[in-house]
């Protein structure tokens, strides 16, 4: 019988709140965007009271980033002929990032979310703005944005700065996989440059947008990870014959932090059925080593962490974070009422999404942490009661996995520098008008660095453990632990002569990455949380 593909899911609608899976959505599958009609009329509103101080020219009062300069030159009125210029002066001004380019689907996360925080109507631009951002998402004209230059207060303004760049035809932007002249990367997709009217620079760079778009993708992936620590550890001890009895549901409900019983129950219904520990269930062991004891301590300290930052960054998601805002009425909490007014204010400052990207990065670090322990413990054949040392299969003609765990202790010993918070930091910029910045970028890009690093420590720990559980043939593990041992043997034979551990490394990795690990083991199991 023919399978039929899946619908494409319906595009996601700017204006409404979304959060880190949609986010995703559109990132990392390409899922399209689209602007409704309420929203394009909730745009077109908020433009009115910036068209009216325009339309009055050099009798117009003097409001921020629309007839002044910006940052320290805020009190620098700018005539009416130049407003435009001002723009476009200020794109090309702040297009000063360095470094590496940012990957594709990072840049696709900024887009999405800039393009957001313009369509909740308080910016006061045209819609067109909003179009143009649209239009490249969806055709896959992904600007060049060098991920270095963010302090991250008067928002990601190098970052943003490079994404605007691409949108009025400068700088570059990758189309199809080419990196192109922007102008020549919007031509091939059938786009003109977009042409800046006031104000529209200033909100199109003034935001979190760079610090928030990489942090939810990281922490969508350190959320995954929890879920595949788990396995991993289960997997380590079925392999260490350890216990499931830390695991009782009556020791969590005495210490009910939901992360640590939401670990535990993971780790009950990955080791039932185990016909490894059904073989010593009588031994005369009384306690495991705390890397397998207090899993669920640890890693649901890691989940609790995580579901904070998850929940800072949705906000940030449906925040507006540009400035000055434009309020429709006088009464900010009534965005229908007579009486618009432009304000400004500090929105733009990451200070609470880079305080939650610290915390993130200490939390998913833990992981590595103690998966590296674990891996320690099934190496050293003074710990691993039953198992070759080093899991070699002729141990000391063969070293097996001895280097496994130094690479994955000089990953946890890296991610011990990155995890040093970024957000205590702070340099004043703008002759001292920003005095106090967030460096939440920096947070972002370590926390990147630190998920890819978890990662690789935890696919070292299943080969590692799976070697293990390997070696206590003809018992057989639970059912959880035998569909992960099944799917990474699938792309990585068992260990019977020394051979470069890397490339197994990567393919562990590219399981992970995937998501097959963990679907593999909750087609057996049942979803995990």
């Amino acid at each position: 019988m023919a399978m039929t593909a899946s619908p494409a899911p319906s595009p996601l609608e700017l204006g409404t709140p979304f959060g880190l899976e949609e986010l995703w959505e559109v990132a990392v599958e390409s899922r399209r965007v689209h602007v409704p009609a309420a929203t394009r009329a909730a745009i077109e509103r908020s433009r009115e009271p910036v068209e009216a101080i325009v339309a009055a020219g050099d009798a117009a009062p003097a409001v921020y980033g629309i007839n002044t300069g910006f940052g320290a030159l805020a009190e620098t009125r700018i005539g009416a002929s130049d407003i435009v210029r001002l723009q476009q002066n200020l794109i090309r001004s702040h297009a000063c990032g360095v470094g590496p380019d940012l990957p594709d689907v990072a840049v696709r996360a900024m887009m999405l979310l800039r393009a957001q925080v313009v369509a909740l109507g308080y910016s006061g631009v045209r819609a067109v703005c909003v179009d143009q951002l649209v239009l490249m998402l969806n055709l896959g004209v992904h600007p060049r944005i060098p991920a270095q230059g963010s302090v991250g207060a008067s928002g990601d303004l190098a970052p943003l700065a490079h994404l605007t760049l691409a949108m009025i035809g400068e700088g570059e932007a990758r189309y199809q996989g080419e990196l192109l002249a922007s102008g020549e990367a919007l031509r091939r997709a059938g786009l003109a440059p977009l042409v800046l009217a006031a104000k529209e620079g200033l909100a199109l760079i003034n935001g979190t947008q760079y610090m928030t778009a990489l942090g939810a993708l990281a922490v969508r992936r350190a959320l995954e990870l929890c879920t595949v620590a788990d396995i991993a550890g289960a997997t380590s001890i079925e392999a260490l014959l350890g216990s499931a009895r830390p695991f009782d549901e009556r020791l969590m409900r005495v210490r009910p932090h939901p992360g640590q019983a939401a670990v535990a129950t993971n780790m009950r219904t990955l080791l039932s059925d185990s016909g490894i520990m059904q073989s010593h269930a009588n031994c005369g062991k009384v306690q495991d080593p705390y890397s397998l004891r207090c899993i669920p301590q640890v890693h649901g300290a890691s989940r609790d962490a995580l579901t904070y930052a998850k929940d800072v960054l949705e906000r940030e998601m449906q925040s507006v974070t540009d400035n000055p805002t434009v309020f429709l009425g006088g009464d900010p909490n009534d965005h229908d009422a007579p009486g618009a007014e432009i304000i400004s204010g500090g929105n733009f400052h990451g200070q609470p999404v880079a305080i939650a990207l610290d915390l993130a990065a200490i939390a998913i670090a833990e992981l590595a942490n103690i998966s590296e322990r674990r891996v320690e413990q099934l190496v050293n054949p003074a710990l691993s009661t039953g198992l070759t040392a080093f899991l070699a299969p002729q141990s000391g003609l063969c070293s097996g996995y001895m280097i496994a765990q130094v690479a994955s202790a000089s990953l946890v010993s890296e991610n011990k520098v990155l995890c040093h918070p970024a957000s205590v930091d702070s340099i004043p910029s703008s002759a001292n008008r920003e005095d106090h910045v967030s460096m939440g970028s920096i947070c972002a890009r370590k926390l990147t660095q630190i998920v890819d690093n978890v990662t690789t420590s935890l696919a070292i720990e299943l080969l590692a453990a799976t070697q293990g559980v390997d070696q206590r043939a003809p018992l057989r593990p639970s059912r959880g632990v035998e569909a992960a041992r099944t799917a990474l043997r699938e792309r990585v034979p068992t260990l019977s002569d020394d051979r470069p551990l890397y490339r197994d490394f990567g393919e562990a990795v590219a399981l992970i990455d995937s998501g097959t690990l963990r679907s593999r083991v909750e087609a057996v199991t049942g979803r995990l949380a």
